[in-house]
This record gives structure tokens, C-alpha cells and sequence, in this order.
């Protein structure tokens, strides 16, 4: 059983602004520290973010116009913790505590994607799909039902009938669609808006892509200022997840759809 949201969906969009704030902070420093918290609708756009990089807010606007229309804006930039910035002054070391697991990917988990896809490739507006056994549902807004049950007969087609949605008439955060992005592999962190010496990131990243290799589950822990996760240094871990964002195309385009 699975479900999956599309980059449309309002907790996707707020994902998607986040990793557009890390994409910033990247482009100013090689190592930024950045965590940005959002919550979007109703017109308005609220984000925090704690950083050591100098952002500048007319782009984060620039961003949220860019991503999802026109909205008000409520943005508060701050220094991160010093603390936090001092366990990474010697070398990258991990940026918080907790624990990961990746679980290798079912045939099921990866069908919901490609249909996910499908659909959004022709209807890119808010939609939420949940694949169980032989069960399929479709809610997705600004579709003729009739057109998508025909093109996946025995589908359930938004049951309460035709409708819009998005952020005009639904709240969306960062971080609440875990289980959309990573199937049986959610943990306790957040993969959205954070930089890459965050363990919540690289190790959640690495987790996933070691499982999808060996094909079995992979469990890991941490604790902050770490050096070493898995037997091997935690430079090599967020070395890895960067490799991984890169081919994706940077930190938005991985909150679209999360790690698959």
C-alpha cells in the first residue's frame, strides 16, 4: 500500500520552496548551513529559515512567485545557532541526531510513481494517488474523471466528484508528505529544506539508495558531530547524497517527488 502526492499537491509545493532556498544558499557558498521551514495557503507564504549564508529575500520572493503564483509573503531569515555552526568549523561533521532506514522499493511503490508521473505530465495541477493490491484511487484536480478511468479502468476517480484545488484552498508544509517520498523508508527526520550535512538529508539519501542496492532494509543511527556513519566518514555519506541531488537537478527539483 502506497501513496503518492504530485509536485502540485500544497505540502509539495511548500516542499519545493524549501529546496528552493537550499538551491540558493548553495549558490552562494559551496557548504552553506541552511534548514527553511514552510507553510503555504490561503495566499500567503510563511518561511523561516536559519542560515550562514546571506540570502537575500527579493529572491526567496522571486522563488515562491516562481513556484507558486503571486502570494503575500512572511519571510524571516537568522543566523544559525552557533553551536551548530561550530560542530562543522573542523570538517564536515553530522548536523543532528537520529535514526534512518532504507527499504528497498516494491513493484507496487514503483508503479504509483510511474502513474503519479503519468498523470501530472497531462494534469499539472494538485493530486493525490493510493495504489493497495488491485485498488487504485485517483483524486486529482482540474481532470475529467470520465478520461481517467478510462485510461485506468477499474480505477476509483475522485470520488466526491470533479474539483480544483492547490494552495487557494488547502494548507501545505514542509516535511508532511514523508511517506509519499520514501514509501516503507520513512524515519523520524525531514528530507525537505535542510542542507547537506544534515543527517536527515545525506544519511536518509544514502539509507535509501545502499537498500535499493543490496536489496534489503538498511538501518542506521546517529548522533550529531559524528564522523563517521556506516563505517565510512560522513564526508563520504553527504559526498554521495550531493551526487545523488546533482543528478536530480539540485534540491528543488528533488522535492518534487522526493527520492523516487
Amino acid at each position: 500500500m502506497i501513496e503518492k502526492v504530485n509536485p502540485c499537491h500544497p505540502d509539495k509545493v511548500a516542499d519545493r520552496i524549501a529546496g528552493a532556498v537550499v538551491d540558493l544558499a548553495y549558490a552562494i557558498d559551496t557548504n552553506p548551513k541552511v534548514a527553511a521551514e514552510v507553510l503555504i495557503g490561503h495566499g500567503v507564504c510563511h518561511i523561516i529559515v536559519e542560515t550562514t549564508a546571506t540570502l537575500c529575500k527579493a529572491d526567496i520572493i522571486d522563488a515562491v512567485h516562481r513556484i507558486a503564483g503571486k502570494l503575500d509573503t512572511d519571510i524571516v531569515i537568522i543566523p544559525q545557532d552557533a553551536h551548530l555552526t561550530e560542530n562543522q568549523a573542523d570538517g564536515i561533521r553530522c548536523g543532528d541526531n537520529g535514526i534512518f532506514k532504507g527499504i528497498p522499493l516494491t513493484g507496487e511503490q514503483k508503479e504509483l510513481a510511474r502513474i503519479a508521473r503519468e498523470i501530472y505530465a497531462d494534469y499539472p495541477y494538485d493530486g493525490k494517488y493510493i495504489k493497495d493490491g488491485n485498488r487504485l484511487i485517483i483524486c486529482q484536480s482540474n481532470a475529467p474523471a470520465a478520461e481517467l478511468k478510462e485510461r485506468y479502468a477499474g480505477s476509483e476517480v475522485n470520488p466526491l466528484g470533479d474539483w480544483t484545488g492547490g494552495t487557494d484552498v488547502d494548507t501545505g508544509a514542509t516535511n508532511r508528505k514523508l511517506g509519499s517520498d520514501m514509501a516503507d523508508s520513512v524515519t523520524g527526520g525531514g528530507l525537505h529544506g535542510k542542507d547537506l550535512s544534515k543527517a536527515d538529508v545525506s544519511v536518509n539519501i544514502y539509507a535509501f539508495l545502499k537498500a535499493q542496492e543490496c536489496g534489503f532494509p538498511v538501518e542506521l543511527c546517529c548522533a550529531i558531530g559524528d564522523e563517521v556513519i556506516d563505517d565510512i566518514p560522513y564526508a563520504q555519506v553527504v559526498a554521495i547524497a550531493r551526487e545523488y541531488i546533482d543528478s536530480i537537478g539540485g534540491f528543488e527539483k528533488f522535492a518534487e517527488w522526493g527520492l523516487y
